[in-house]
């Protein structure tokens, strides 16, 4: 694998994929979490082992196995298995998740919440939809509802209930109106100002892992011969294909789209280069330690300040997704305070 192109400290490369665990509502897995995803494949298989107790109601291995490949759907692209390396963190925050439904269960019926029938009947009907046919319906209602109808009713309204405690103890409370957002914007106007920087694509040639001077001095050609050809271009999308072609850094597979890059993130004999540009043209070949790097200034963008409307919305999803963990972490928390919760 060719390794990254350097600029400035050194690498400028696409982030590690980072998975964060976020629980999902339950009414939204119902259908789908006993849905097979995984035909073919080597699933474990559940033995209705205990797992947890939520006052004297037993959570069993079944269900935390159905909210684990909720949490992770990709679990088809490794047959059917968790990986191993993710299975600790899933495992736990599936554990976490059916305590928190239970206990929202157990709240909304202390507190005699209600589904109205036609609103359960449209999710029994939604529930069957989600279904290749008849057969594999029946199927999953004798694995995992002892071909039980009614079983499988009560377990629908128990997530509708959950939905509906969930909508009123968070979702309801969680909207963030247009003066909040703007409230936020003027006490934070750090945090909306942005640096100087580049909008960039390159081509790159990268010296082999083992560089000697034959192999150096054919970097060099092509360096120069991809020169020529870049020179040629005149467009965003003739730099982009050819990028695709010729160039040997990560960035190819995006026409050598780099989007908007920090002034200090850039190597200084690169910015120098840049700052001598229009946009539209392209510098001269620029040698980084032994690689070599041709780059087209797409724009040139001068430090400031984002205006409120460019980024209302996107601030308002924002504070709404923080309040959202915020309100569940509570509820969480306030429903846990009188309850016995035992993990086995």
């Amino acid at each position: 694998m060719r390794h990254q192109l350097s600029f400035g400290s050194m690498i400028l490369a696409a982030p590690l994929l980072a998975i964060t665990m976020n629980a999902t509502a339950a009414a939204q897995q119902m259908a789908v979490s006993h849905k097979p995803t995984t035909a073919g494949k080597q699933q474990p298989t559940a033995s209705d082992k205990p797992v947890a107790r939520v006052n004297g109601t037993v959570l069993t291995d079944r269900d935390l196995m159905r909210e684990e490949y909720t949490l992770f759907p990709y679990a088809a692209q490794h047959n059917g298995q968790i990986p191993p390396e993710f299975e600790p963190q899933i495992r736990q925050g599936a554990l976490k998740m059916i305590v928190f439904e239970e206990l929202l269960y157990q709240e909304a019926l202390r507190k005699q919440v209600t589904i109205p029938s036609a609103k359960l009947q449209k999710a029994e009907a939604d529930f069957r939809a989600h279904f290749d046919s008849p057969d594999e319906y029946r199927a999953v209602l004798v694995q995992e509802f002892q071909g039980s109808e009614k079983l499988l009713r009560e377990k629908i309204r128990r997530s509708l209930l959950i939905e509906a405690m969930l909508k009123t103890e968070v979702e309801d409370k969680s909207a963030v109106p247009v003066a909040e957002a703007k409230a936020y914007y003027d006490k934070n106007p750090a945090l909306f100002e942005y640096p100087e920087s580049f909008a960039i694509q390159t081509i790159s040639f990268l010296p082999p892992n083992q560089p000697t001077a034959d192999n150096l001095k054919e970097l060099h050609k092509r360096a120069e011969d991809g020169l020529k050809q870049a020179k040629a271009t005149h467009s965003y999308e003739e730099f982009g294909i050819l990028a695709e072609k010729i160039s040997e850094d990560d960035y190819r597979v995006m026409m050598g789209d780099h989007h908007k890059v920090e002034r200090s993130k850039l190597a200084p004999q690169v910015v120098q280069a840049l700052l001598a540009l229009r946009p539209g043209e392209i510098t001269g070949l620029i040698q980084l330690d032994q690689a070599y790097t041709i780059v087209r200034l797409n724009q040139h963008i001068q430090p400031g300040k984002a205006r409120f409307e460019d980024v209302k919305a996107s601030l308002q999803k924002e504070l709404q997704r923080k309040k959202t963990e915020q309100l569940r972490a509570a509820l969480d928390k306030r429903l846990r305070k009188n309850a016995k919760v035992e993990e086995l």
